[in-house]
């Protein structure tokens, strides 16, 4: 599951395993968190991490708008979650409410992986204008995540940042059965972050150039109602979907399930386009973390013939723009003698430098396909057909 708003946010979140994963930020090809998962404790001997259970549900605002609701089932217990995106701030939120057995309380755990490295991380509990904070940073990049209970009062009590493995949270549960723990900072290396909450809250995970620029997004978030930015999703890809006009209906005749397959599937196109690059996308927001190497790339990349393909399934469905975008993009990053990386970074630069024929081909399909149906709306594309024609 992926999603993204279709605001100015530059934050892109993925959901496995009923938590968030990888949140992308402020690019498609730069993830800033491994995972943002929960555990379930009562203080005493009995604690269950919730994305080990597989016993959970998982539902959209509406077909095809990426507001995520999860509900995780255990005997004692049921964790509900729903996130969203902040429409202009670079902020994920989530909406945390526990049932069940009052003695529980939840607990987050955030691994910041910022700039797409556990290496280098540092993790820090904060006091910060009057809040508690956790938050971490490495390099140009930071993020904050701050917390409020129903009637929007700091929410954080205990809380600990620790190193990966030796120090951190989920090492407190495994070896005390408990939240014993409570060091303030981590780093710099590979670093965890736990806090525990009250059974109903709202958590801001914001991104900036500095821990205090992502505190006061994450705080500034936390100001409005979580339902106010919930509707604000559905609403604004609600009414993208209406927004695109396909040539002839795709789902005429087809039972209901099939109709609300292809919503998701157009969502989960359009989540992957850049907004630094427009119509840049990635092949896949999701990353195969490892211990082996320390490298970025992942599947956050862009395959020329991976995104015609993308292209060319958002022009089936009517999204003409954003498909001229693509066009638009691979028009910008090609190269001298017309053909295109086998991969390459969003601003352009090879990552994998090898010669695939099919990538210089697709491109002039698309130009193709989009002439065919009038949409090139001016774009010049006889120098890039001669090129990559000449080069084929």
């Amino acid at each position: 599951m992926v999603g993204c708003s279709l605001g100015s946010s530059r934050l892109w979140f993925t959901i496995g395993g009923g938590i968030v994963n990888e949140v992308y930020y402020p690019r498609v090809d730069l993830p800033q968190i491994r995972d943002l998962g929960f555990i379930v404790g009562d203080g005493s001997g009995f604690w269950v991490e919730v994305k080990r259970l597989w016993q959970h549900e998982l539902e959209l605002a509406a077909p095809g708008a990426p507001g995520v609701r999860i509900v995780h089932h255990h005997p004692r217990f049921d964790l509900t979650l729903r996130v969203t995106p902040c429409e202009h701030r670079d902020v994920l939120l989530i909406e945390v409410g526990l049932g069940g057995d009052s003695a529980l309380r939840p607990h987050a755990l955030l691994a910041p992986h910022l700039g797409g490295t556990g290496a280098n991380n540092r993790a820090a509990v904060v006091r910060h204008r009057g809040r508690k904070l956790l938050w971490a940073e490495q390099g140009p990049y930071a993020l904050a995540l701050a917390a409020v209970d129903p009637r929007r009062r700091d929410a954080w009590g205990r809380a600990s940042a620790g190193f990966v493995g030796e120090s951190d949270g989920w090492q407190d549960f495994h070896r005390n059965g408990a939240l014993t723990w409570e060091y303030e900072g981590a780093g710099p290396g590979n670093v965890a972050l736990l806090g525990e909450l009250p059974r109903q809250a709202v958590l801001a995970l914001g991104f900036g150039s500095s821990p205090e620029a992502a505190a006061t997004l994450a705080l500034t978030a936390l100001s409005e109602p979580f339902e106010t930015s919930w509707e604000r999703q559905r609403k604004s890809w609600t009414l993208w979907h209406t927004s695109c006009t396909p040539e002839a209906s795709l789902t005429a005749g087809l039972p209901e399930a099939c109709t609300t397959q292809v919503s998701i599937s157009t969502m989960v196109l359009r989540t992957h386009q850049d907004k630094t690059f427009p119509g840049a996308m990635v092949a896949s927001l999701s990353v195969p973390w490892g211990n082996t190497r320390e490298e970025r790339p992942g599947y956050h990349l862009v395959w020329p013939r991976d995104l015609v393909e993308s292209a060319g399934a958002l022009l089936a469905v009517g999204a003409t723009r954003e498909a001229r975008n693509a066009l638009r993009y691979l028009i910008a990053t090609q190269n001298e003698d017309g053909h295109w990386h086998q991969n390459q970074w969003l601003d352009g630069k090879g990552y994998w430098l090898g010669v695939q024929l099919d990538e210089t081909a697709f491109p002039v399909l698309l130009a193709a396909a989009l002439d065919e149906r009038g949409a090139l709306d001016g774009t010049e594309v006889a120098d890039m057909i001669r090129r990559a024609l000449s080069f084929l």
